[in-house]
């Protein structure tokens, strides 16, 4: 059994902010929008389907507590939910809180204009609220 190694290209775009039952949680470094990413920890696994039934369900849940989350605190018109995997193979599931005066309203995030890092307040914040999106059960390891 192989085991599970987060992609290079997760992990360079990316801060941990911590492990849940199934994925870990991930804020992606780009100032523009509250932009959270859920990798299930299972090794070889590029598409939903491929997941257990019990994981699948996990996943939902962590997906729709990340989801409200996002909405109430960043004041969201709407979240955008996707799992690409287009240029990283491994399954990842994107949580992106739009607003209708973003640059790339209404269109997509991907590809729209260039990443802006965040500083770091911000990055402390972010991760801060997500802490209380997940009701104790982000884990900062493992």
């Amino acid at each position: 059994m192989t085991e599970f190694r987060l992609h290079e290209k997760l992990a360079a775009d990316c801060i941990l902010a911590g492990r849940l039952p199934v994925s870990q949680l991930l804020l992606l470094n780009d100032a523009r929008f509250p932009w959270f990413i859920l990798v299930p920890e299972r090794a070889g696994v590029s598409e939903i389907f491929q997941l257990d039934e019990s994981d699948q369900r996990q996943l939902w849940k962590e997906s729709a507590l990340l989801s409200a989350g996002l909405m109430r605190d960043f004041g969201a018109d709407k979240i955008n939910i996707g799992a690409l995997g287009n240029l990283v193979p491994q399954l990842h599931v994107h949580h992106v809180a739009r607003f209708c005066t973003d640059a790339c309203w209404p269109g997509p995030v991907w590809g729209c204009g260039e990443s802006v890092p965040c500083e770091d307040a911000d990055i402390r914040a972010r991760l801060a609220a997500a802490q209380n999106w997940f009701h104790g059960q982000l884990m900062l390891s493992r």
